[in-house]
Order: structure tokens, then sequence, then C-alpha cells
């Protein structure tokens, strides 16, 4: 039989991780379902439970002298409805195509990307946002980029003695801008066949910084390292989308299965990242006007 335990404090969340492997649960949008899928075929584990849905150190939205952090109980709702500033505007989106307004209400942007789903809709954001994980166990914590933290599909450098207890986010140094694109067969309640986030910091009407990640086209989402430096110190105007170039995405790995194939999604992705850059370009006009 299963254990399931709520603990009350985060050092006893980190005891029990330290005495045996559990699943963490926190808002369940994830488990659930698939152990309901598992129970349809006889086939659901006994699972060790570890709800932390009470834990304090894990809620709530602060701003540091250089960063924000984002407590690993945060939902996509809180994230959405949050004061948070306009470059958190593509997270906002991604949030916003999350399931329906229950999901979004349960549901954790730490979840999201432990679940580690190719098609994580959290994901591509908050790599164009150089999103750092905190972990936490009894031997002490430590921050990991994103990109190191998710390892492939349903893998990531989680410890079993670990948990994820933050998000965190650092300011940009210039004036910057986000966006979330996402293509699927409708647009809510889906999973994509291709979505683009894309972070531009941007001054004097140039390019400083450019950070573009690319999801549902490889075991887990993909940055844009050459076309970010392509970007660099180009002028923010419309003319920028035509940087973008087929060779730019040459390191995504899209597979073929029923919501596209792999060409199609590769295609699609050329094209949501030329959008999304239009996007930033327009909505830098706005701001400027």
């Amino acid at each position: 039989m299963g254990v399931y335990i709520r603990p009350n404090t985060l050092s006893q969340a980190l005891d029990a991780l330290a005495e045996r492997p559990y699943t963490p649960l926190a808002g369940g949008t994830d488990i659930y379902p698939a152990q309901a899928n598992l129970a349809a075929w006889n086939r659901a584990p006994d699972l060790h439970v570890l709800d932390i849905s009470a834990l304090p150190d894990l809620q709530g939205i602060e701003e540091t002298s250089g960063a924000w952090r984002l407590g690993a109980l945060t939902t996509w709702t809180a994230a959405i409805e949050s004061d948070l500033p306009v470059w958190f505007d593509g997270l906002r989106k991604a949030g916003r195509t999350v399931g329906g307004r229950q999901i979004q209400n349960r549901g954790t942007l730490a979840g999201n990307l432990c679940n580690a789903s190719p098609a994580a809709d959290g994901v591509p954001p908050l790599l164009a946002l150089d999103c750092e994980v905190e972990l936490a166990s009894t031997a002490g914590r430590r921050r990991l980029p994103l990109s190191d933290f998710i390892l492939g599909n349903r893998s990531t450098a989680r410890r079993p003695d670990e948990l994820l207890i933050a998000l965190w986010i650092p300011k940009p140094r210039q004036a910057a801008r986000s966006t979330f694109l996402k293509l699927g067969a409708r647009n809510y309640l889906v999973i994509s066949i291709a979505m683009v986030a894309a972070t531009l910091e941007v001054h004097d009407g140039r390019v400083t910084a450019a950070r573009l990640a690319v999801g549902s086209c490889s075991a887990a989402a993909q940055r844009l390292p050459d076309l970010e430096a392509a970007l660099q110190d180009k002028p923010c105007d419309a003319a920028l989308a035509t940087t973008v170039e087929a060779d730019h995405l040459s390191g995504l790995a899209p597979i073929d299965d029923v919501r596209g194939s792999a060409d199609y999604r590769r295609d699609a992705a050329l094209t949501l990242v030329r959008r999304a850059l239009l996007d930033l370009v327009d909505a830098g006009s706005e701001m400027a006007a």
C-alpha cells in the first residue's frame, strides 16, 4: 500500500524525502489524470505521496533586489493575476492556455516543470526569462538553470531526496518585453503542436539581449542560441523577423505523431518564431507611443 503524508514545514518534508522516495503532490493536475489512466488498465502503482500544499516556504511571489522569486506552489492563476512586470507577459499568455480555469486555479508552475512533458506550456516562457530552479534537501540547497533541470521527456535533474521549492527570474538589464505563441488543433484545452516564447531587451531602439525557446519540437523545450546571437544589436523594427532562418532552428528534433509531422512542426516553429518577434516589435511601438 502507498503512503500519504502532508507535512506542515519544509524541514518535515525534507526529512521524509531523506528517508524514502516520495512523489511530491502540489496541484495534482498531472498526477491524478495519470493515475486514473493507469487504473483503467489495472496498472496504477501504489504511490508514496508527499503532499506539499501546506508548506508556507513554497508559497508567494516576491521581489528581491535582482530577481523575482515564485514559490513552488504558485498557481497559473496567481502568475496571471499577480502584479508582475510587463516582461512576464509571455508567461501570462502561456498560463491562459494551460487547460481550463479549474486547472489554472490548481496547477502550479513548478509542477508543470517537474512533470517535464515535451509539451509543457510553462517551459518555453520560463526558459526565455532565464529562469533558475531552487532545489532543497537535508544536505542543503542548490540552484540550476532551467535548461539544466529538464533533461528530456519526463526526466529532470531533481534527486529523489530533493524538493523544488522556488523559481527565480532575474531582472533584465534593459527595458524588456516577452510573448508566447502556441499552435494547436484549437485555441484552448489542447496539447500544442509547436510553441514559441521570446523575450527581448531593448535600449536606444536596438536589441541588447534576445532569448527564444521552442517547445513541443524536441524531447525538452530548447533555446535558440544561434538566433539569439544573430539578433544582438539589431534595430528593433519590423525587419527583425527577417533575421530568422531555418538553420537557426537546426537544433530542434521534432517527431511525427497524431498532432503533426516532424516537417510540419519544424515549419510551424519557424513561422511562430518570426511572428513572436513581430509581436514584440509591435508591443514596443505601443509602449513608446
